[in-house]
């Protein structure tokens, strides 16, 4: 997993497998990117697999993100991942064309 700063916002690139063996380091990267920026992206395209220990490690870091008046969004999951994403509602959730404050945990408009 790498880690960078872009313009207004900071890019978390995943790689391998988003599971238990390395839930704890997925979850530190993403909470410190929210830290650092009010815009995360999580790039996706080289994760060939996501358990439901990789999706708590985003829906959390998203929340966290969302209480600072951020947003944390996924980009180019493919294959399984994007099944998995898909199944639990997490792309809708995750994607720029996300879901309405309200519905992320943030407060009414």
């Amino acid at each position: 997993m790498t880690t960078s700063d872009g313009p207004g916002h900071v890019r978390v690139i995943l790689t391998g497998d988003c599971d238990l063996a390395v839930r704890d380091q997925i979850s530190a990267a993403l909470l410190a990117a929210v830290g650092r920026s009010d815009t995360v992206v999580v790039d996706l395209a080289a994760v060939e697999f996501l358990d439901s220990s990789g999706l708590h490690g985003l829906v959390a870091a998203h929340r966290a993100a969302v209480d600072r008046g951020g947003r944390l969004y996924v980009e180019n999951p493919a294959g399984a991942v994007a099944a998995v994403l898909d199944l639990t509602g997490v792309a809708g959730l995750l994607s720029r064309n996300g879901p309405s404050p309200d519905q992320t945990g943030g407060e009414h408009q």
